[in-house]
């Protein structure tokens, strides 16, 4: 989460774009930025899984992330006209490198709230798609969230390669919080690696947006994603 800020932050200073596919290690769950956890998630029944937890500077709600490719795109607003059209266009190029693997995929229709804010449903960041979001079947398969800085954005979200959100589930005080997602193993019938998803994200992707040299982010950015005071600030 440090790094995708930095991202942001050097975007905005510098107006270039950046691509960054990584994944988590170990499993960790995250929260939306102004979700209400300390109330909505039980802080005992994450300790006795001995779950890491994080709470990330995008919205919406909690994502369980172990079996994934976690994308984040930093970029200037302009590079994508607005934060709604970089929301579909982000997403129509995802769905385009999962189609080149044999994923029927679609996105979501219109009349949605904004990704950065849609705390009010009930369930987990995969119990319900918004306009744009990549689907199979009506089921989602990439969730995402976006944040605002100055000129610049941070767009990011996790393509589900196998497993499920139910974890998410197991940790929730409210009732039913079910999850609806689907996974590139069971839409495909065999497993996917992470190499393989990255592949297809890179071919697909176009010219406008590059790779970043990986880099330290300040270490006081560091220090607030891993104070508990942020993570259960709300």
């Amino acid at each position: 989460m440090a790094i995708d800020a930095a991202l942001l932050a050097e975007a905005a200073r510098t107006g270039r774009a950046f691509l960054r596919l990584y994944r988590f290690d170990p499993p960790c769950l995250s929260l939306g930025r102004n979700e209400p956890a300390a109330t909505r998630y039980d802080r005992a029944a994450i300790a006795r899984r001995r779950l890491d937890v994080v709470r990330r500077p995008t919205g919406g709600r909690a994502v369980w992330h172990e079996h994934e490719v976690t994308y984040a795109v930093a970029a200037p607003i302009t590079t994508f006209g607005g934060l709604r059209p970089a929301y579909y266009t982000l997403h129509t190029r995802l769905a385009a490198a999962l189609r080149r693997l044999g994923a029927d995929t679609a996105l979501a229709g219109d009349r949605p709230r904004s990704p950065a804010t849609v705390l009010g449903r009930p369930g987990p960041c995969f119990a319900a798609p918004v306009g744009g979001e990549v689907l199979v079947g009506g089921r989602k398969l990439v969730g995402s969230a976006q944040v605002r800085e100055g000129r610049a954005f941070l767009q990011h979200g996790s393509v589900l390669l196998g497993g499920s959100q139910e974890i998410v589930r197991l940790v929730s005080r409210e009732p039913g919080a079910g999850s609806r997602e689907t996974t590139l193993a069971a839409e495909l019938g065999r497993s996917v690696s992470f190499d393989e998803v990255a592949e297809a994200i890179i071919a697909t992707w176009g010219d406008d947006i590059t790779s970043p040299i990986l880099h330290h982010p300040a270490p006081s950015s560091t220090i607030l994603f891993s104070d508990p005071a942020w993570t259960w600030r709300r």
